[in-house]
């Protein structure tokens, strides 16, 4: 588990755009989800840490009314404990979790093969995911505050606290807009 990070890195952190999980167009994060506090987490359907998915779940229920969002990326990174075909990924998270969280295309998150979201991620918090269900904790303005690794349960105190320290926080002000001359 990494501390609440003072202001990691950010600005463009979330200028990336994914397919939904079987999904056809891509969606991107910062026009999507800005302003909201995001949990993202790189998920796989045949790891021991599966059952996190019931907590991501209610975590995402339970604060979504106040602006936060769990964010899921399927990755066979490790092990491949993941399914290749996304439908299958989409009906196992479906029908055994009841998962209703954004997920999002199958990606690569660690290593050379990262995508760049993942390597975003990394840069801003200073750890890659090493396994399945790594927690990532990002504030209204974009900025990685919060790093959890897989045996840390989503609703874990230390999860719960980063994510209500972050809703906390206002919402960042929209640019103004020029006047017309």
């Amino acid at each position: 588990m990494l501390p609440l990070l003072a202001g990691a890195a950010g600005g463009g952190l979330l200028d990336h755009s994914y397919r939904p999980l079987a999904g056809k167009a891509p969606v991107n994060l910062g026009k999507t989800y800005g302003g909201q506090v995001l949990l993202v987490v790189n998920t796989a359907s045949k790891c021991g840490f599966t059952p996190q998915f019931e907590a991501l779940e209610a975590l995402h229920a339970r604060y979504r009314p106040r602006g936060f969002a769990v964010l899921g990326f399927p990755s066979g990174d490790f092990m491949g404990q993941e399914f290749d075909e996304e439908k299958k990924i989409q009906e196992f998270c479906t029908l055994t979790y009841g998962v209703k969280f954004p997920m999002f295309q199958k990606v690569s998150v660690t290593g050379k093969t990262a995508t760049p979201f993942y390597r975003d991620l990394a840069q801003a918090s200073g750890e890659s995911p090493k396994w399945n269900f790594h927690k990532y904790v990002i504030a209204r303005d974009g900025k990685v505050v919060a790093s959890f690794g897989s045996r840390t349960k989503p609703d874990a105190p230390e999860v719960v606290a980063a994510i209500e320290q972050a809703l906390k926080a206002p919402k960042p002000a929209a640019a103004p807009v020029p006047a017309a001359k």
